[in-house]
């Protein structure tokens, strides 16, 4: 397999160097395939010319205007190929040769290469969708590069930490004590939580997350969620309150019960990192269509609108708001979660005055539940 590369001499201003080889290559051989037709044409009808001419005994003058006939077919049908040719090498060879060189260049890791989309018909319709294949390739590679990026900065602080607790320690500068000892784990501990996060996002993302599902009265699951964090909302200030309509009961989902709660408590613990004391945080559940919403609002600082269409990408960070001091995962995670469960996850927010977190899953019986 060929190294991806990108080619250092074209930064996608005029002609890239892939292409024209290839088209030329393809109208040469139309080129060729049409003369050779219609030699063997001009043939065929100088031969036939002769044989009427003798079958019907014509005279001098005959002869000759049979013979200028075939000389005239002859000529013309080398130029008639030749014009079909060219018609064929720019409404075929021509699109279909840069399709082709363009498809070499993103094998070759160019992923810069487009081919021009002013041709109508099927030739201009393959032409949209090679670009967008092209783009969404570059795309995901910039999203891999990026990744990668993320990764190597999330790993680096508490393997840095580690690294110099256990060098002070055997250097003598620091004494292996409790305090240092439980430093060093909770590290580790981090780092086993962020190797964790990332297995997790990457199966939800292929579709390989294994899920548990039974019946999950959402009455409960958000009476868990605010139980379990509690004590955090009373040391931060802040109130965590729970409302549910008088029919709540009725309302369950077809889900895996520790996923579900693993996204509602990442919501409520970034809605916590940006409420303010004195602020509030609702969850709440309605009956919407066949489908069960659950929302999570604060009362917090808000998201920018400039960043709303980002906080859902994993490591995001804008003015690391709604990722917190955490590894920049909860958020992802979340969403590819409810994703898993058939759900849809949404977001919105003011600046300055909260946000609102809306799940909608499937009602438990409900097709897709």
């Amino acid at each position: 397999m060929k190294a991806w590369r990108h080619n250092p001499h074209w930064h996608g201003h005029g002609a890239p160097p892939w292409r024209g080889k290839r088209p030329r290559f393809l109208f040469f051989r139309f080129a060729t395939l049409f003369g050779l037709m219609a030699l063997l044409v001009a043939g065929g009808m100088a031969a036939l010319a002769l044989l009427l001419n003798r079958v019907t005994g014509g005279d001098g003058p005959t002869a000759v205007l049979v013979w200028l006939g075939g000389c005239g077919l002859a000529l013309a049908l080398p130029l008639l190929a030749l014009a079909l040719a060219v018609r064929a090498w720019r409404s075929i060879a021509q699109p279909l040769g840069a399709v082709m060189e363009a498809a070499d260049a993103l094998a070759e890791g160019d992923l810069s290469a487009r081919v021009p989309e002013g041709r109508p018909g099927e030739f201009g319709g393959l032409a949209r969708s090679f670009n967008r294949m092209a783009s969404e390739l570059q795309r995901a590679e910039q999203v891999r590069r990026n990744l990668t990026a993320d990764v190597a900065h999330e790993l680096r602080t508490p393997l840095h930490i580690i690294q110099g607790n256990l060098e002070g320690i055997l250097d003598g500068v620091y004494e292996a004590t409790p305090d240092h000892i439980n430093d060093t784990l909770e590290e580790t501990q981090l780092l086993a939580r962020l190797v964790d996060d990332l297995q997790m996002l990457s199966l939800a993302e292929m579709g390989e997350l294994p899920l548990q599902r039974e019946r999950v009265e959402v009455r409960g699951l958000l009476a868990d969620v605010a139980t379990s964090f509690g004590g955090q909302a009373e040391a931060a200030g802040a109130a965590l309150q729970v409302t549910t309509p008088e029919d709540a009961l009725e309302l369950a989902v077809t889900a895996d019960a520790d996923r579900l709660d693993q996204v509602l408590s990442n919501l409520v613990a970034n809605a916590l990192r940006h409420t303010p004391a004195g602020g509030a945080i609702t969850l709440s559940a309605s009956a919407q269509d066949g489908s069960v919403q659950i929302v999570v609002a604060d009362t917090g600082s808000g998201i920018p609108a400039a960043d709303l269409p980002y906080i859902f990408d994993r490591f995001w960070r804008g003015d690391r708001s709604r990722a917190g001091a955490g590894s920049g995962l909860g958020l992802a995670i979340a969403r590819q979660l409810v994703l898993a469960h058939q759900g849809r996850i949404e977001v919105s927010s003011t600046e300055g005055m909260g946000t609102v977190f809306t799940v909608t899953l499937p009602r438990a019986g409900q097709k897709g539940a």
